[in-house]
């Protein structure tokens, strides 16, 4: 009697456990519909995604294991519901080989987080040894147009002017950047860089509370037609190292977790917030282009988001294109971080692409080959 109702106990607890991570599951598969404005605490959730995909899929093998068929519908029709995010969140292709060899018919464009090129002053230490490395790369990828993240560059002697670098050593004679000048004659933006001719250029600037970013547009004119470039790094965390501190305590469930916890998750909302401020902003220009439309951007955003939503809108993602897996790009915090993008308009093919996995930026370099006209 005590077996019976102790297994009767288990099941109860077992189907209850599966419902509410389904009711999680789905609740993070609405953080695309749900503005963070108002429904930040969905954002939030949406966040542990993967998490969520993860249980639902291990029910629904368990159910499958013990022979529990009609149980095994639970999580069933949370993942058909939720397909449009498990979508978003794998490419399901098998992996290709990149061909290095570019195609002169092809616009290769690379989008890559440079962290500032690790180092700023000239000198011989370890950071320039990894500058050297990252210029190197860049030039690797026989790119026609360069879309960089987290740039930095200066005026100042004592500092690598890395304009004069890309432009002569690399064969860059076009660009485009914002010069925000602070009193030291640095400079720390986005920047586009191009081996065809720029026909026009503008910048938006973001609105304050969030960091002094803005959004590039650069007109180019290639062999086949105009097209609109843009790129940008929307707001980030703003982690410091006492947040990381914190999260390493949670993580090892030290001291009060609610105590460590709170900070953590102001900033985290306030960082959603933002970001889909900057989402709106974008969509609404990129919607008013009249030439194909390539954006590549760090978004600090996970794919299951209001933001990534927003911003490709009808666009390609060119990782989903012809990618593979999960497809991280930031080395920190979480193996499932895919938080940069190249989007390319439906107007232009996506040949190929690929990560460049070298740890010299806590980014991974993206590489496309987009074609126009086909």
């Amino acid at each position: 009697m005590i077996k019976s109702r102790l297994r009767i106990f288990t099941k109860k607890f077992v189907i209850s456990a599966n419902l509410l991570a389904v009711v999680l599951f789905l609740l993070s598969c609405l953080t695309p519909l749900l503005h963070p404005q108002q429904w930040w605490w969905v954002s939030l959730l949406g966040l542990a995604f993967p998490f969520f995909l993860l249980v639902v899929i291990c029910f629904l093998v368990g159910w499958l294991v013990m022979l529990k068929f009609r149980l095994t519908l639970i999580s069933l029709c949370a993942l058909v519901l939720g397909y449009k995010n498990i979508g978003v969140f794998i490419a399901f292709h098998a992996p290709s080989t990149f061909e290095i060899t570019k195609d002169p018919q092809t616009i290769r464009v690379v989008s890559w987080n440079v962290a500032r090129f690790i180092e700023l002053k000239r000198n011989n230490n370890q950071g320039s040894i990894t500058r050297k490395k990252m210029m190197a790369l860049l030039a690797e990828q026989q790119a026609d147009v360069l879309c960089l993240q987290e740039f930095y560059t200066s005026d100042n002697p004592a500092y690598y002017d890395n304009i004069a670098t890309i432009r002569q050593e690399l064969g860059y004679p076009y660009y485009y950047l914002s010069k925000d000048l602070d009193g030291d004659s640095t400079y720390y933006t986005s920047v586009i860089f191009s081996r065809y001719p720029l026909v026009d250029s503008g910048m938006v600037r973001f609105p304050r509370p969030s960091q002094p970013e803005v959004l590039l547009q650069a007109d180019l004119q290639t062999a086949d037609g105009i097209i609109r470039v843009f790129t940008t790094h929307l707001q980030s965390q703003r982690f410091d190292k006492q947040d990381y501190q914190r999260m390493e305590k949670i993580r090892e469930r030290e001291d009060s977790l609610f105590y460590h916890f709170i900070p953590i998750v102001g900033k985290v909302k306030k960082g959603l917030v933002i970001r889909s401020q900057q989402a709106d902003m974008i969509a609404s220009l990129l919607a008013d282009s009249p030439h194909p439309v390539v954006l590549a951007a760090d978004l600090n955003d996970v794919p299951n988001s209001y933001t990534y939503f927003t911003v490709r809108g009808s666009l390609q993602d060119a990782f989903l294109e012809k990618g593979s897996g999960i497809g991280r790009t930031y080395r920190g915090l979480s193996p499932t971080l895919r938080i940069d993008y190249i989007f390319a308009d439906r107007r232009l093919r996506v040949k190929q692409f690929t990560r460049v996995k070298k740890d010299y930026s806590d980014h991974y370099m993206l590489v496309t080959d987009l074609v126009l006209g086909n």
